[in-house]
C-alpha cells in the first residue's frame, strides 16, 4: 500500500516514514501542500493540518475533491468544531497530537480495510435501487444523496453512515451497531467519532432526519417530519 504522508517537521517525517516503511508500507512523503497536491496517487493520504505554505483544510479539500482516496488528518486541535470541519471537509479519520505509532499504525490499517470494504459493497449494490425517505433520497450505486430534489454534498463516510440508517427507516440501531457496521468490527477508536459524523448529518439534511433514541442508538424515522 502506498501512503501519501504530508508532513514538514523532519524531525516527525523521516521517523514517521521509517517506521511506516518498516510496517510494509511504501511512503511518499511531502513537506507542503504544493508538493503534496502534485503527487502521484496514494492508497492513503496522511496529512498534518500545519503546512508552511498552504492551508491544511485547503490542501485536505482538493484532495477530497480530486478523488475518494482516504485521508487521515493529523491535528493538534483538540475542540469538537475542529473535528466537525474536518469530517466536512471530506476526512475519514484523524488523530490528535500527540499520538502513538501503533495508534496511528491501527488507524491506518482500519481505514484502508473500511475503504477496501466500501468498494467491494458499492460493486455489489450495483444493480439496486435509490433508497426513498420522506423527502430524502440516497442512490447507494451513485452514492448520490437529495433532498427535496437537491442534491446534498456528503463526505465518504457520511454518505455510507446515512446509507446504513435509511437502508431500513423505523428501526433503531444500536451504537454498537453502527460503529461496528459502518466503521469495522474491530474499531477501537472513540465512539465520539459516530457523533461528529451525526452531528455533520444533521446539519446538512436536517435535524430531525436522524433521531437520537436514548441510550440506545439512531434511526431515521420511516416517517420524518417536513423540513
Amino acid at each position: 500500500m502506498r501512503l501519501l504522508v504530508i508532513e514538514d517537521d523532519r524531525s516527525i517525517a523521516e521517523p514517521l516514514r521509517t517506521g511506516l516503511t518498516r510496517e510494509g508500507f511504501e511512503v511518499h512523503l511531502v513537506g507542503t501542500g504544493e508538493e503534496a497536491l502534485a503527487a502521484p496517487p496514494a492508497d492513503l493520504v496522511l496529512l498534518d493540518l500545519g503546512l508552511p505554505d498552504l492551508d491544511g483544510r485547503v490542501v485536505c479539500r482538493e484532495l477530497r475533491a480530486r478523488s475518494q482516496v482516504p485521508i487521515i488528518v493529523v491535528t493538534a486541535r483538540g475542540e469538537e468544531i475542529d473535528r466537525v470541519t474536518l469530517l466536512e471537509l471530506g476526512a475519514d479519520d484523524y488523530v490528535v497530537k500527540p499520538f502513538g505509532f501503533r495508534e496511528l499504525v491501527a488507524r491506518i490499517r482500519a481505514v484502508l480495510r473500511r475503504s477496501a470494504q466500501e468498494q467491494t459493497a458499492a460493486t455489489s449494490t450495483a444493480g439496486s435501487g435509490p433508497v426513498t425517505v420522506g423527502g430524502l433520497t440516497v442512490d447507494r450505486r451513485t452514492r448520490k444523496v437529495t433532498l427535496a430534489g437537491e442534491p446534498v454534498t456528503l463526505t465518504p463516510k457520511e454518505f455510507d453512515l446515512l446509507a446504513y440508517l435509511a437502508a431500513d427507516p423505523g428501526t433503531v440501531h444500536t451504537r454498537d451497531q453502527i460503529i461496528s457496521d459502518v466503521w469495522d468490527e474491530n474499531w477501537w477508536g472513540p465512539t465520539k467519532t459516530l457523533d461528529v459524523h451525526i452531528a455533520s448529518l444533521r446539519k446538512k439534511i436536517g435535524a430531525a432526519t436522524i433521531e437520537t433514541v436514548r441510550g440506545v442508538g439512531f434511526t431515521v424515522p420511516d416517517q420524518p417530519p417536513e423540513q
